[in-house]
């Protein structure tokens, strides 16, 4: 049996090296890929008028553990990328805004992402990168369901 004959194995080798890439990526544009994450999701809520995510409801989004968001929320906040939008609190839901800085750093990244995901990067073009996106997506979100 070959390795791509495991779809899911051939689905982590190929997550290892995209991972290398992105880390190289972001840290061109000072970020990590889990701060990209969040900036992302925040500009998005942002567009669409969403309301500002709690960091549980963020740590779902993102993927995290609500105790590694902490300290992603915490960096973030000193760094001024992000800000509460309330005070902070035991039992209080605060939200997550992004700040200019963020937005500023989200602008500076986008390009490098696009660059990183463009067909001369991955070797797909249009159309088959719509198709494994598809794909994904559809493994990711019925590995998902059955976890819960």
């Amino acid at each position: 049996m070959h390795d791509a004959d495991i779809p899911l194995w051939e689905l982590i080798r190929t997550a290892h090296v995209v991972s290398r890439g992105f880390h190289r990526v972001f840290a061109a544009a000072g970020l990590t890929p889990t701060q990209f994450g969040v900036l992302a999701e925040l500009r998005d809520r942002e567009r669409t008028g969403a309301p500002s995510p709690s960091q549980a409801e963020l740590a779902r989004v993102v993927l995290l553990r609500p105790q590694s968001v902490g300290e992603l929320v915490t960096d973030l906040v000193g760094r001024e990328l992000i800000r509460r939008d309330g005070p902070a609190g035991r039992g209080r839901r605060t939200g997550l805004v992004l700040t200019a800085a963020g937005s500023a750093a989200l602008d500076r990244a986008w390009p490098l992402v696009e660059a990183f995901n463009a067909p001369s990067s991955t070797g797909l073009d249009d159309r088959r990168s719509a198709e494994l996106v598809a794909m994904l997506r559809t493994v990711r979100e019925h590995l998902a369901a059955v976890e819960e």
